[in-house]
């Protein structure tokens, strides 16, 4: 039976369905990783599960590890990973780690993968990094680590049903006032549930690209030759997001043709 070789370092509750969790690899170190990148953590089936989950799909083997892959949030050079995590109610995984609380163990792969970077994107491009909900995770890692010393623009784009699921947003306000080149663009589907209201922008991220937002930011409309458009989170907003970019002669990036949009898939 493979181990768990992690431990829970730090638990942030962003919301009742949203938590920030540090973990630390017990007597060893996950070997050096890029920005964007994702890793796999996991739990027994006999690990307990939180208050609010609901029936599974299917039986879990009690003796067996279950594995998802997660963006990490954190920068390499931490020595912890982070990662933000949604609770799927009637989930396998995410109602187990739901229930850990600082000091419990995981298991997490010992390697990090993925083509979500910003390895191929040239210093003086303009990128655009589009989330919805926690698909902001791999854009905290690029922030954190050198993302900000580029020399195009960087602007976040993140969608979320409600302020409150707005995870990072604290830091990410703080980045924009610390850096000339950095725009972050928050957006809500909900505003009528806000307490005190919400006087930021209520449309979905596909209409506030047409809508040349990015244009109006940047000072200069993006196109495939000056600006990455990378895309997170819900297969639905990625898929028109693609659709819309592809009309607009921007391309998507592959291991066999280089391109203009890079999305995130698990």
């Amino acid at each position: 039976m493979e181990e768990l070789n992690c431990v829970v370092t730090n638990i942030i509750q962003v919301s009742p369905n949203m938590k920030i969790m540090r973990v630390q690899p017990v007597g060893w170190e996950l070997p050096e990783y890029k920005s964007g990148q994702f890793v796999a953590i996991g739990l027994l089936g006999s690990a307990v599960k939180c208050a609010e989950a609901t029936q599974e799909f299917a039986e879990q083997d009690p003796d067996k590890i279950i594995k998802r892959a997660y963006s990490i949030a954190s920068s390499s050079t931490q020595n912890y990973v982070e990662f933000y995590i949604t609770l799927v109610h009637s989930g396998s995984l995410t109602p187990r780690i739901f229930a850990l609380n600082i000091g419990d163990k995981l298991w997490m792969g010992k390697k990090a993968v993925g083509m979500f970077t910003l390895d191929e994107v040239e210093e003086t491009q303009n990128v655009v990094l589009i989330a919805t909900g926690t698909g902001v995770a791999p854009y905290m890692s690029m922030l954190r680590s050198n993302a900000l010393t580029r020399k195009g623009k960087v602007m976040v784009i993140h969608g979320a049903s409600n302020s409150w699921d707005l995870g990072y947003s604290s830091e990410l306000h703080l980045l924009e006032s610390m850096f000339d080149n950095f725009i972050y663009y928050p957006t809500i589907t909900m505003p009528e549930k806000e307490p005190v209201g919400w006087g930021g922008d209520a449309r979905f991220v596909q209409d506030i690209w047409t809508d040349k937002v990015v244009e109006k930011k940047f000072g200069v409309s993006p196109k495939p030759e000056n600006t990455h458009v990378f895309l997170c989170g819900n297969p639905k907003m990625t898929e028109i997001m693609s659709e819309i970019l592809e009309h607009e002669g921007f391309v998507e990036h592959s291991k066999r043709q280089a391109g203009q949009i890079h999305i995130e898939k698990f």
